[in-house]
């Protein structure tokens, strides 16, 4: 009963094909979209630290993942050694990132004298963009172009630097924005002015100064 009824499901989606998108709103169709995903990397642990030979393992693997600004680097470890969770963070040290409170869940057991070290990246695009799927003929409908904010919001999800501040957002300065703006411009009243401190002045014409 259900086959039956479902290649009319898609008769309305096949029409809308054909027009493209239409967007009778004000706002973009298309917004940025958020992805996650961890990598992990498993490594043997010691008393003192990381195993022999494992330091290498782990500095290759970091190196390979090209870190950068947004990525967080977690460990998972049971005994919660110090040493261990040191020694992982003088590696992630090298790329001015700092070890995270938390490790998240991952797939597959860690198994005793081991540690994982977790990578999270997140990265931010806008699908389906750009939309030129709408014909080019008379819009009677005064419908918003299907590609309006593509571009906006496709620089947007380029040039952000973290891209879960599209999710959550950021804190801001303790500092508002009046208080900033005010040191600037008390900075600049009490400034010397460049010409006191008994500048010559000279003849334009050639003459004696």
């Amino acid at each position: 009963m259900l086959s039956r009824f479902t290649p009319l499901l898609f008769v309305p989606l096949a029409l809308l094909s054909a027009c493209g998108t239409n967007n009778h709103g004000l706002d973009s169709v298309y917004q940025p979209v958020v992805e996650r995903n961890d990598y992990v990397f498993d490594v043997q642990t010691a008393g003192n630290g990381l195993a022999e030979g494992e330091g290498q393992r782990l500095a290759g693997w970091l190196g390979s993942m090209g870190l950068r600004y947004g990525d967080r680097i977690a460990v998972d470890e049971a005994s919660q050694n110090d040493a261990v969770r040191n020694a992982i963070a003088a590696h992630a040290d090298r790329y001015g990132l700092v070890l995270s409170d938390q490790a998240p869940v991952t797939v597959g057991e860690i198994r005793p004298g081991t540690a994982r070290v977790v990578v999270t990246r997140t990265t931010a695009s806008v699908p389906n963009c750009p939309d030129h799927s709408p014909d080019f003929q008379p819009d009677y409908s005064a419908s918003t172009s299907a590609n309006f904010g593509c571009a906006t919001n496709s620089n947007l999800a380029a040039m952000i630097a973290d891209p879960i501040d599209l999710v959550r957002g950021a804190p801001g300065s303790p500092l508002s924005d009046t208080a900033t703006s005010a040191k600037a411009v008390n900075a600049y009243r009490r400034a010397t002015p460049s010409g006191a401190g008994g500048a010559v002045k000279g003849d334009s014409a050639g003459g004696k100064q």
